[in-house]
């Protein structure tokens, strides 16, 4: 089990736990080395015991480190410590898309596609190397509050899905997400990552999943059988663009998808362009049943009522639809349950008849605190425990240095006769008073208490620009413990210094010139379309159109698009016969 302060291969400090799942637990961890706090992810169960899963974890993941790209989790260090098989990742304070989905229900039009782009953006780097994610889902993008998105998991969706799973009959991942391929049980291509991705748009544009079943099977066989919802059903207004987005990259038969994420992330840059809210809806060129579903049985719908009602919502596993699985179903069941019992005896038999049989005497560990080491050693082998040879040493402000205050297992509890306890040896008050640091240098002041004995974290906190106080770079502007408050040795302390955020003015007001945007773009190295649209709304040279709003934060490399008027065709003649006629 990983304990907080615990280090992996004496580097990543564990500072607390911040997610588990079916294959893994994440922790939030300090890099030692590189002074910055990461992700750590460390595979669970039985997954770290199968030899040739590690292996192939191991290589995929370093294959994912080599995806240098601002949407992707960034890797680090993939490992292993004591038998523990990690990998160190970029640390993201974002939320997932799933939670911003449940607190908004759905997203506007320009948010789905400004996500959407940033998704397949990054995606299309990977697919550029041929790595296929298989797991896209809301559950595995996460979005910063600046908006920025950022897809998690690659390393293990492909070493999952490529070994473990491929050899037991199943594939990877929410059900919900699933393309007809991987249901049917062949094999990924970079068209499964599309599909997933089009139901991810369809959520994010209705707040609603295309399929829904009462189990996980009745689900994949709509993947397979059902055509998506017109999104035009949910949206009536909707552009034809985005319409057919959808239908292309949802397509049954890959064939019909698009090559990969790239020309996706193309046909999403103009998708909100006028000239495409009305362009025709596209027709397939293969038709959609081309599918391979032989493995599909008849006697599905007659198995269904025997597969358990529960509603599956996050992180199933789909099986392959075959008719002998749905068969065996019952039986294994069955089997189980008999299997279930016989634990249940087992268990019942170790915590109660064993210790019946074998007398096993238990004592309660005795209070030995404000003790001597030595006189506690004494009381404790009287009772019949044994005292590890190392003590633990701890700061106490009520118990004098050199005197034990605990004991591990605790005093009072229970323990068997022979069990060794640990003593925990006081420090005596050694206590640090905190001292107010904010607008002194982060590495003085770091080296300064690490001297004392602190754990000292170094955060960033954000802070707009044009604001009245004056941020220097490297400066503490906040701190985790506040001045006079006292902290013992090895507790921990963060310091934070100022990330300055700047956000997007209102380029629509009639302030701006097309030239300052053009210099805005360069000053933030952002990358700048305009577009020139001819239209009687507007007087030429008007910029009526911004594609990040108002208040929304500056990243580097962010795209950001500007329109602007330019005078129609029709006024255009219409000027010059009122000049022509005039000279005549």
């Amino acid at each position: 089990m990983i304990m907080k302060g615990q280090k992996i291969s004496d580097r990543y400090q564990i500072i607390k736990s911040i997610g588990e799942g079916g294959m893994a637990n994440v922790y939030l961890a300090y890099d030692t080395i590189l002074d910055r706090n990461v992700a750590v992810k460390i595979l669970r169960g039985d997954l770290s015991n199968d030899e040739k899963f590690v292996r192939r974890f191991q290589r995929e993941a370093l294959a994912a480190s080599s995806l240098a790209h601002q949407n992707i989790v960034e890797v680090y260090d993939v490992g292993e410590d004591n038998g523990e098989y990690y990998i160190v990742m970029e640390y993201i304070e974002g939320k997932h898309l799933k939670n911003l989905l449940k607190k908004r229900g759905k997203l506007t039009l320009s948010e789905a596609v400004d996500i959407m782009m940033q998704i397949t953006d990054g995606m299309s780097v990977a697919h550029d190397s041929y790595i296929i994610h298989r797991d896209i889902k809301p559950q595995n993008i996460m979005i910063l509050e600046n908006g920025l998105v950022k897809i998690t998991d690659f390393g293990i969706a492909m070493a999952m899905n490529a070994t473990q799973l491929t050899q037991t009959n199943s594939v990877m991942g929410s059900v919900h997400y699933l393309p007809p391929e991987q249901a049917s049980g062949q094999g990924s291509t970079l068209q499964s990552d599309i599909y997933s991705m089009g139901i991810v748009m369809f959520e994010l544009l209705t707040g609603e999943l295309p399929f829904k079943g009462d189990n996980a099977v009745e689900i994949a066989l709509k993947h397979l059988k059902e055509p998506i919802v017109d999104i035009r059903e949910k949206i009536p207004n909707v552009q034809n663009s985005i319409v057919n987005i959808i239908k292309r990259a949802t397509a049954k038969n890959p064939k019909n998808r698009y090559n990969d994420a790239r020309e996706m992330y193309e046909d999403l840059k103009t998708c909100l362009d006028d000239a495409r809210a009305m362009e025709p809806i596209i027709s397939f060129k293969y038709p959609e049943n081309d599918t391979d579903d032989t493995k599909i049985m008849k006697m599905v719908k007659k198995e269904k009522e025997n597969i358990p009602k529960k509603v599956e919502t996050e992180e199933v596993v789909a099986k392959k639809i075959t008719g002998d699985d749905l068969k065996k179903q019952n039986k294994l069941l069955i089997i189980l349950a008999f299997v279930f019992t016989g634990l249940i005896v087992g268990i019942t038999s170790v915590v109660v008849l064993i210790p019946i049989i074998t007398n096993g005497k238990q004592a309660t560990i005795p209070d030995v605190s404000n003790l001597s080491v030595t006189d506690a050693i004494t009381k404790l082998q009287d009772e019949g425990f044994k005292v590890a040879d190392k003590q633990e040493e701890i700061s106490s402000t009520e118990i004098e240095k050199g005197k034990v205050v605990k004991t591990n297992p605790a005093i009072g509890s229970k323990r068997k006769s022979g069990t060794e306890i640990t003593l925990y040896v006081s420090l005596g008050d050694t206590q640090i008073t905190i001292e107010d640091y904010t607008g002194e240098s982060y590495l003085e002041i770091k080296g300064k208490l690490e001297a004392l004995g602190l754990q000292v974290m170094i955060d960033k906190k954000d802070v707009e620009e044009g604001t009245e106080t004056d941020y220097e770079d490297g400066k503490i502007i906040d701190q985790s413990s506040k001045p006079d408050e006292k902290l013992s040795l090895g507790d921990k302390i963060t310091l934070y210094i100022p990330n300055i955020i700047s956000k997007y003015p209102n380029f629509t007001d009639g302030t701006f010139s097309v030239k300052d945007i053009e210099d805005f773009a360069d000053t933030y190295q952002l990358e700048l379309t305009i577009d020139y649209v001819e239209t009687t709304e507007h007087d030429p040279g008007t910029i009526f159109y911004q594609s990040r709003p108002e208040g929304y934060t500056i990243v580097a490399g962010q795209k950001f698009s500007i329109k602007v008027a330019q005078v129609a065709p029709d006024d255009e003649d219409g000027g010059e016969d009122e000049c022509l006629e005039g000279l005549c």
